[in-house]
C-alpha cells in the first residue's frame, strides 16, 4: 500500500486566460506563486519520503517552492505531464472551435479514441498516467509520497477511485495547489481527502 498526496500546480497565466496548456507551458501567476508558498508551509508539517513532479515548468516551479521549504530533492517525471492537446495548446475554447471545428466537436463529446492533431487521445493519456503511478507506488510501498502534477492527471485517478467512466462530464473540483490524498492498494485507488484548500489562506503567509 502506498499513500500519495497529489497536487495540481499553482495557478498560471494561461489558467487565468482559460487557455489550453497541455505540454506547452505558461508561468505561474502572482496568485499561483502565492499558492505554492502556502502549499509549501502546509507540506512542511507532513512527513513524506519523496517529492515527484511533472517536468513542465509550472509544476516544477511549484515543486521547487516546496523543496526550498521541506528540503526534499525533486524527482522529475515526464509521464506526469498534462494530456498533450496538440494544436489546441495556447488557444481558448472559442479559438479552438473557430479553427478546428471538427476536432473540437469530438473533443467536447469526450471521444476517448480521438487523437487531437499533434497531441494524444484521452485513452493514450490515461494509459500513460496509470503506468507512471503504478511504478511510483511500486518504488514507495508503505510510504507517503507527494506528487506535483496537472488537473487531468488528478481527474484520471479520481475517476479510477470512484468508478466514474471517462465519458461522463466532470463535476468534481481540480483545485490549483489543493491537497488530494489517495491510497493505492493492491492495484486499486481510494480517496482519503479531495480538494483540500484550507491552507490557501492569505493569513497563513508571512512575508518571505
Amino acid at each position: 500500500m502506498t499513500q500519495l498526496i497529489l497536487i495540481r500546480h499553482g495557478e498560471t497565466v494561461w489558467n487565468q486566460q482559460r487557455r489550453m496548456q497541455g505540454h506547452s507551458d505558461s508561468p505561474l501567476s502572482e496568485t499561483g506563486m502565492r499558492q505554492a508558498r502556502l502549499l509549501a508551509r502546509r507540506l512542511k508539517q507532513i512527513a513524506f519520503s519523496a517529492l515527484y513532479s511533472s517536468d513542465a515548468g509550472r509544476a516544477h516551479h511549484t515543486a521547487r517552492t516546496i523543496a526550498e521549504v521541506t528540503g526534499h530533492g525533486i524527482v522529475l517525471e515526464p509521464r506526469l505531464r498534462e494530456r498533450h492537446f496538440g494544436v489546441f495548446e495556447g488557444l481558448t475554447g472559442s479559438e479552438i472551435e473557430a479553427n478546428y471545428p471538427a476536432d473540437y466537436v469530438r473533443f467536447k463529446s469526450r471521444d476517448q479514441a480521438h487523437v487531437i492533431p499533434g497531441g494524444e487521445s484521452a485513452s493514450q493519456f490515461r494509459a500513460r498516467v496509470f503506468a507512471c503511478f503504478d511504478e511510483i507506488a511500486g518504488r514507495h510501498n508503505g510510504e507517503l509520497v507527494v506528487v506535483i502534477t496537472h488537473g487531468l492527471v488528478l481527474d484520471v485517478l479520481y475517476r479510477a477511485a470512484l468508478g466514474i467512466p471517462p465519458e461522463l462530464p466532470r463535476i468534481h473540483e481540480l483545485v490549483n495547489a489543493g491537497i488530494n490524498r489517495l491510497r493505492y492498494d493492491g492495484g486499486a485507488w481510494h480517496i482519503e481527502v479531495w480538494a483540500d484548500a484550507s491552507h490557501l489562506d492569505e493569513g497563513m503567509l508571512t512575508s518571505t
